[in-house]
């Protein structure tokens, strides 16, 4: 009854935000934006068995709107404060004018170690790894790269080409960084072969906002992936969805989930690995030409059964900026 309670409690709480928020002129960083949204996020972050299927409806469209406002806002945040260091000699050197600096510091360093458990090629770190919806302040892909992941290429896909532009003026200045990072404009459902180039494929908590969204683009994504590349996602878990997508296993058709985690600290997202399913192949055993419902990996040597499929090169050069 008591933990009953608390629900409702938190969920008026939440209500009575959004309304506030949905009457602000602008979702621009500005003190009343900021003071709601931090408001809001502190609200949702302690932990919380809320569970979202048993919501009423007029609640479950509030979460809706919210989700879509909490990132538009997002998106001015990053575009605002991308400006202010991008207006620096050496804007990687002022991330940490970015208020929530260290929580990326933070999910990047789980997200790498959750990685580096289950990526096994020959023991190397992933060669091309690609982020979708990167934004004007790629900081997953810039805190991965300068940290953990030092000699991968990073290929970060945005549907908006100025966001695109502000993203690489952050990492021009920068001599690793700027031959490491590659922005492309262009919708990621109309990306496919380039998608089995990579070994790793990150996809962004906002992009597909709602259920229906997000599953279209993870189709899309388990239609064009290499075999055996690894797909990691960020969901929500607790009253955090408010915040963000949810993403569950039942979703990821055409990929192995290999492990979720629910961080209970003030890192907000969710992590959920999972790995592209190998397609059945035709084998051919020199009698009478059967087709056997055989996976690639059943096939290999146990010591190679994730190593990569495909060798690539780099075939963009000096060439940074991508609109497709």
């Amino acid at each position: 009854m008591e933990s009953l309670q608390r629900e409702i409690i938190l969920i008026e709480k939440v209500c009575e935000i959004y309304h506030k928020i949905s009457k602000l002129d602008s979702l621009k960083s500005s003190e009343d934006v900021d003071s709601l949204f931090t408001e809001l996020v502190r609200t949702c972050i302690p932990p919380s068995s809320i569970n979202i299927a048993t919501l009423p409806a007029d609640v479950q469209e509030i979460r809706s709107k919210l989700i879509r406002l909490c990132g538009e806002a997002e998106g001015h945040l990053e575009a605002h404060f991308s400006a202010i260091l991008g207006s620096f000699p050496n804007p990687l050197q002022h991330l940490n004018e970015f208020p929530y600096y260290s929580n990326y510091l933070k999910l990047s360093r789980l997200e790498f170690d959750i990685l580096t458990e289950h990526y096994s090629a020959s023991g190397q770190a992933p060669k091309h790894l690609a982020f979708v919806g990167s934004g004007p302040m790629p900081l997953s892909s810039i805190v991965l790269a300068s940290y953990h992941l030092k000699d991968t290429i990073f290929h970060n896909y945005d549907i908006d080409s100025m966001a695109n532009s502000m993203a690489s003026h952050l990492v021009s200045s920068d001599p690793d960084l700027s031959q490491r990072m590659v922005f492309h404009t262009a919708n990621i459902m109309g990306v496919t072969d380039e998608l089995k180039e990579y070994d790793v494929i990150f996809l962004a908590a906002l992009v597909g906002m709602d259920i229906d969204e997000k599953v279209k683009v993870i189709d899309h994504l388990a239609k064009y992936m290499a075999p055996g590349a690894l797909l990691m996602l960020r969901s929500a878990h607790g009253a955090r969805v408010f915040l963000y997508p949810v993403v569950d296993a039942q979703q990821l058709q055409g990929f192995e989930v290999l492990s979720v985690f629910h961080p209970n600290d003030d890192v907000i997202n969710s992590v959920v690995i999972s790995r592209k399913i190998a397609e059945p192949v035709t084998i051919d055993d020199g009698y009478n030409h059967h087709h056997h419902e055989w996976r690639i990996d059943s096939i290999m040597p146990l010591s190679c059964k994730y190593c990569e499929f495909k060798t690539f090169n780099d075939p963009l050069g000096q060439m940074k900026m991508i609109d497709n």
